[in-house]
């Protein structure tokens, strides 16, 4: 069994400018080497072996057509997820997600009751634009997102103040990205179909269902 190493020195990158670009109304922090590379290779492993993946589907022009990644909700008992259009009903947590978590809640010092998994199986894969700022989520939500496999483009965008550009950051191999305060509010964000062929990617995002 992989163990993390709690001693791990971090350097969060606390997103206020990105590229000279300003990213007001919003609270993002960025940790590039979050999990180091052994921890990460492993985790990315135990993730893709040791979870329940399946392909969700929703409604267009009255066919149902399956989105484009796979997805897995973990959680405590009774903390069901509803998202465009679709409700998820918890898996129990395996040893895998727990020793994740508690890294994650050391440092930003909340307790995370469940969890959304993507895994993006090529480039061709993608999350449109959206909020995750659902009533389950509460005011402020916290979503802490951790990032395994392929490195992806990471794009916010805010909702009101259109003259502001586009701001992208790479989520690379064992990174984690925390969103808080009034980010769900002001900025959207997505991960975008990539031009090239790229490898598999999994992304964790924490969350607290109230």
């Amino acid at each position: 069994m992989l163990e993390i190493d709690p001693k791990q020195q971090l350097f969060p990158e606390i997103i206020t400018m990105m590229d000279g670009q300003p990213m007001p109304d919003a609270e993002v922090i960025v940790y590039q080497k979050f999990f180091n590379a052994l921890e990460s290779d492993q985790l990315f492993q135990e993730l893709l072996n040791g979870i329940n993946w399946q392909q969700d589907k929703v409604k267009f022009n009255e066919q149902e057509i399956g989105i484009p990644r796979l997805t897995a909700w973990y959680g405590d008992e009774g903390k069901s997820y509803s998202y465009s259009g679709m409700v998820k009903h918890p898996s129990t947590w395996n040893p895998t997600l727990l020793r994740i978590r508690s890294r994650v809640e050391k440092v930003e010092k909340v307790n995370f009751n469940s969890v959304l998994l993507n895994l993006y199986r090529s480039g061709k894969d993608r999350v449109s634009w959206h909020s995750d700022d659902e009533a389950e989520l509460g005011k402020n939500p916290i979503i802490a997102s951790v990032s395994f496999g392929e490195t992806r483009r990471f794009q916010f965008r805010h909702r009101i103040n259109k003259t502001l550009d586009r701001i992208t950051v790479n989520l690379t191999h064992g990174s984690l990205l925390i969103m808080k305060g009034s980010t769900q509010h002001f900025w959207q964000h997505q991960i975008p179909e990539a031009a090239k062929s790229l490898k598999e990617r999994i992304n964790l995002t924490f969350r607290i269902i109230i």
